[in-house]
């Protein structure tokens, strides 16, 4: 490892013979650190607290295996799954919020925004009203809703390429549409379907297990490392497509694969929890003003989202307990006081 001097302390590391080289800013990765810590810190205050509360000491005695029947069942089995899906989707999310702002150039280039948690939300609406279909089988809706929305967007958005106000125009367009569609679907649905659907559109981590948290894990074990990987191409494709390619990067190519990944991402947890607004808009933005980065990175965005959905989750849980609200309804109300805080903001500044 080598250090270089770019105005702030950056390190070079050099792997497989100097072939793979990553650069990495020590402040961004001191600032992420912290966000990573504080995830767990909350994610340890989930596993703690609640009906049965469990001392922390016995929860790292149950995580270990070395608990009590009773605790290891209360904490591993029953809250566990449902904190560190918390934390997945949350990256996944944010993760996504990146790929889009960044292929975009624009903080409102979000999957909320362009329309794919839409797309996700007909598609697992065809599943459960049309066809009455199980957990899987709405998961699998939600995807294909997902993506064939994204490929829809992409087309419609093409001329010669795709620019980034453009792509949010359509999506914008497209997610109306969508909207109307999810509307009328409910209103032709029997009422116990349509309830259903209602609580699932919600967006919750409620009853989620073992078995909802290891499928999860292998899917997002694929997508999370691949967006990684095109982290470099991405922020070359940021300083414009002539200037990507005199670099060497495939523009098209890139892009779509991009775009596929972030609507695969956002799709995983919409499939696995319902649509979760908020976390993928703002966490790209957030990570951004704490870091001092000068565009949004993928990192960051990840270790904010996770924190932002563990500690939404957590006031979704104990908040109102026993009574326990959908996620979704938290992260929205986070979302409006932060679009206050910008307004706030911006009126100062002018």
């Amino acid at each position: 490892m080598s250090a270089i001097d770019f105005g702030r302390p950056t390190r070079v590391l050099r792997l497989l013979d100097g072939r793979l080289t990553i650069r990495l800013d020590t402040r961004v990765i001191f600032l992420v650190s912290i966000m990573v810590a504080l995830a767990i810190l909350v994610t340890l205050i989930a596993l703690s607290s609640g009906e049965y509360p469990v001392p922390v000491t016995d929860v790292f005695s149950a995580l270990i295996g070395q608990a009590e029947a009773r605790v290891h069942m209360v904490v591993v089995e029953w809250r566990l799954p449902r904190s560190v899906l918390a934390l997945l989707l949350g990256a996944a999310l944010g993760l996504s919020g990146a790929i889009f702002q960044s292929l975009t150039r624009n903080p409102l280039g979000s999957p909320d925004v362009i329309g794919f948690n839409s797309g996700a939300y007909t598609g697992a609406l065809i599943v459960i009203i049309g066809f009455s279909g199980n957990y899987y089988q709405i998961a699998g809706g939600a995807l294909l809703g997902g993506v064939v929305t994204a490929l829809a967007v992409y087309l419609l958005a093409w001329r010669r390429g795709v620019e980034g106000f453009r792509l949010i125009i359509v999506g914008i367009g497209m997610s109306a549409m969508l909207s109307s569609l999810n509307t009328w679907l409910m209103l032709r649905a029997d009422l116990e379907v349509a309830m259903a659907a209602a609580v699932w559109g919600a967006g919750s981590l409620n009853g989620l297990g073992l078995d909802k948290l290891w499928p999860t894990l292998l899917v997002l074990g694929i997508f999370i490392p691949a967006a990684f990987i095109l982290g470099r191409p991405m922020k070359q494709l940021e300083m414009g497509d002539d200037a990507a390619r005199a670099l060497g990067v495939m523009v098209e190519p890139v892009r779509l694969t991009l775009l596929l990944l972030g609507v695969a991402l956002t799709a995983t947890a919409t499939a696995v929890a319902g649509p979760i607004a908020f976390v993928a808009l703002a966490a790209p933005q957030i990570a951004r003003r704490v870091t001092g980065a000068a565009g949004v990175a993928m990192l960051p965005s990840a270790a904010m989202g996770a924190l932002l959905l563990a500690v939404a989750d957590l006031l979704a849980q104990r908040m109102f307990a026993p009574t326990q609200l959908p996620v979704g309804v938290v992260t929205v109300s986070i979302g409006g006081l932060y679009f206050v805080w910008l307004l706030v903001r911006e009126a100062r500044r002018q």
